[in-house]
């Protein structure tokens, strides 16, 4: 690898773990920078996802002191994700990599497009909290949306921490910092599973993803202190532009 090339996967590590820290989608970074690399798609995914894992610690330590009396969320969503992303693993795996190519676009766009609607679905988490009567249909409705959420994250992954924040929503959670230590805790438990089924499988590139698993560490810590400081417009228009630029130029590529 060039200096250029490690440069790049540096840089694009640790916004990414930036941004998985405050809102989710750091996929949307690091993903095509290993497609530019020449990765196969299946590899350059089970790579990212071993690269961003470690800045989840990080962000989840960051909101540690938000995720008090958090236990049983913690508990009910944290089973639910480690099936959920069991079950998205294995998919990948046993998907061809020329069909998950193909598939790479729409992923893309799709993660685009619920990083674009976070800003809504921070409002929703603003709902008051569901009355005693109805706590028992909320938590059914949270963990169906969350497994199919962590299903998701274990075959792709990016803008899964959107979704994830919406199961919080039907549960009434309004501090949005909290949810978001939540959210890192639950991207902990799918990835674990899915970090463990693509080393079985052998589908990562083990000096890429280590080498953007300590600049995303760097970054997930960064980001959660500094969530409450730092203006997130920009980031987040930049984030979104480069979304659709990707999308756009795969398809391109695919003609």
């Amino acid at each position: 690898m060039s200096f250029v090339h490690v440069a790049a996967m540096f840089i694009a590590a640790f916004f990414a773990g930036v941004v998985n820290s405050i809102a989710g989608g750091g996929t949307l970074l690091t993903f095509p920078i290993l497609i530019w690399l020449g990765l196969d798609p299946k590899v350059a995914n089970a790579t990212s996802t071993v690269a961003l894992w470690p800045g989840l610690f990080a962000g989840m330590f960051g909101y540690r002191r938000e995720m008090n009396d958090s236990s049983v969320i913690l508990m009910r969503l944290g089973v639910i994700s480690v099936i959920g992303g069991g079950v998205g693993a294995g998919l990948l795996i046993a998907t061809p990599s020329p069909v998950f190519a193909r598939l790479v676009p729409l992923l893309i766009l799709f993660a685009t497009i619920l990083f674009m609607i976070q800003g809504p679905v921070n409002r929703w988490l603003h709902v008051p909290a569901p009355s005693s009567e109805s706590t028992a249909a909320w938590w059914i409705g949270a963990m169906v949306f969350q497994f199919f959420s962590a299903m998701y994250g274990g075959y792709f992954g990016a803008g899964n921490g959107i979704l994830m924040l919406a199961a919080m929503g039907l549960l009434g959670l309004h501090d949005i910092h909290r949810a978001n230590g939540i959210k890192n805790f639950l991207g902990i438990c799918i990835n674990s599973v899915a970090v463990i089924s693509f080393s079985i499988a052998h589908m990562v590139s083990w000096p890429r993803s280590l080498l953007m698993a300590i600049a995303a560490t760097l970054g997930g810590y960064f980001g959660a202190r500094t969530a409450r400081r730092v203006g997130r417009v920009l980031i987040r228009r930049a984030i979104v532009v480069i979304g659709f630029a990707i999308t756009i130029v795969m398809i391109w590529r695919m003609r």
